[in-house]
């Protein structure tokens, strides 16, 4: 095994390691925002598998799309909800910033080695871009499943928009609303003013501590 395979073995060992864990992380985090932050580690992990698959194009649409766009979405959603989040300070800091100097020194050490061991070719290799192949396969091979998937992600937007706009007046009067919105409240009243009598706790519980 040459030093480049070896190098890449390590890296997908690493990468994959890495995105079990998150994954794991992600099910079992005592809290929901964690689990979304873990999320953004595992598209991330993926997305350097990609790039060991030579799927640059792949590799950065996983990080501009899910990362930068669908997990900030869950994140905006998760904190957008009408509920609160107590955030505990971690524990084990020097652990942490012991984990983190480990992983940035075997980062560099691993990216000098490969560096400075492997043999780069004098002349540039003539390669065709992967933009290129994926662009040619969307538009031919995979034209009606590229349209069926814009048309789906149409129906989805309309739909967070009808979801984002439905509003629920807890103190309206019967008379005020239609019969559809009168049963449609009745309905979620019981949930609705659980929730907001679990916020008049912790409003309470958070102005008794820190009063104390």
């Amino acid at each position: 095994m040459s030093l480049g395979e070896g190098v890449q073995l390590g890296v997908f060992g690493i990468l994959s390691l890495l995105a079990i864990g998150f994954a794991v992380g992600v099910v079992f985090a005592p809290n929901i925002v964690y689990s979304g932050f873990l999320l953004a580690g595992v598209f991330l992990s993926m997305a350097g598998l990609y790039l060991l698959l030579n799927a640059d194009f792949v590799a950065a649409a996983q990080v501009l799309i899910y990362v930068g766009a669908v997990n900030v979405l869950i994140l905006f959603a998760i904190m957008l909800v009408n509920r609160r989040y107590v955030f505990k300070p971690l524990q084990l800091g020097w652990l942490r910033n012991g984990a983190t100097a480990a992983v940035c020194l075997g980062l560099f050490a691993l990216l000098a080695t490969a560096i400075t061991q492997t043999p780069w070719p004098e002349q540039p290799i003539a390669a065709i871009s992967s933009v290129e192949v994926i662009g040619g396969h969307f538009f031919s091979d995979y034209l009606l499943p590229f349209e069926v998937a814009s048309v789906l992600l149409l129906m989805a937007l309309v739909g967070a928009i009808v979801l984002a706009r439905r509003d629920f007046i807890i103190g309206a009067l019967p008379e005020d609303l239609s019969e559809g919105e009168q049963s449609l409240l009745e309905r979620y009243r019981p949930l609705i003013a659980a929730d907001v009598e679990d916020d008049t706790e912790a409003e309470a519980a958070e102005l008794a501590s820190s009063g104390s």
